[in-house]
């Protein structure tokens, strides 16, 4: 019973820890502190904390191989839909804030911009894996096919990554964006080196001669 209350504390507790940004955020744009463009401020901020649960969420995989901390594994899908949360967040505001909720504007917008319609195309990504995070959507879609779909969030931090460079390339400024590039880029690095490690370790067992 203390174990189970512990896991529920300790559950809610990164779900405060989690809100917490958004809800600074906001609390600050209520209050004029985001500076002389508030809109421009909030917009990129939800983007850079929608990057930051990308990597905590592809952190977890990683840190389970290697540091046998297998406990994370139960918060990989928290993280995961928080990435999708703050993703939507920076979504509505672009829609709202930028473009007024005016969709023929939007649409007309997407070709103009690349960075914003590399971004929709990550936002989508995340979508279809927060639905098909939900339990039964696991079910039906089956163990080894939902594996296969959710790897897909790699495509979505290449696109990720590139949105922010594309973003960033008015004003040449580049080093946030090399730093989350070589972190995304380290975790995948990361899972690479551990599954080639894994099927080297289980070859002489497949080859081995039988008695």
């Amino acid at each position: 019973m203390k174990t189970s209350t512990g896991k529920k504390l300790l559950r809610l507790t990164l779900h405060v820890l989690c809100c917490l940004p958004a809800v600074w955020l906001f609390y600050l744009a209520a209050r004029d502190g985001l500076g002389a463009n508030p809109a421009e401020a909030l917009l990129r901020s939800l983007g850079e904390w929608a990057l930051r649960f990308l990597c905590l969420a592809l952190a977890v995989t990683p840190l389970r191989q290697w540091c046998h901390w297998q406990q994370l594994g139960a918060y990989r899908r928290m993280l995961g839909l928080y990435t999708f949360f703050y993703a939507s967040l920076h979504w509505l505001a672009y829609l709202v804030f930028d473009m007024g909720l005016d969709w023929g504007a939007i649409v007309a917008d997407l070709p103009k911009r690349p960075f914003i319609l590399v971004g929709s195309l990550a936002w989508l990504l995340l979508l279809v894996l927060a639905i098909t995070s939900i339990p039964a959507m696991l079910r039906r879609t089956g163990g080894k096919r939902w594996q296969q779909l959710h790897r897909s969030v790699y495509a979505v931090a290449a696109l990720a990554v590139l949105h922010f460079f594309w973003m960033r390339a008015g004003k040449q400024h580049f080093g946030e964006v090399w730093l989350y590039g070589g972190i995304l880029a380290a975790l995948l690095l990361a899972r690479v080196l551990w599954t080639l490690r894994r099927r080297r370790a289980a070859r002489p067992a497949q080859t081995a001669p039988r008695p």
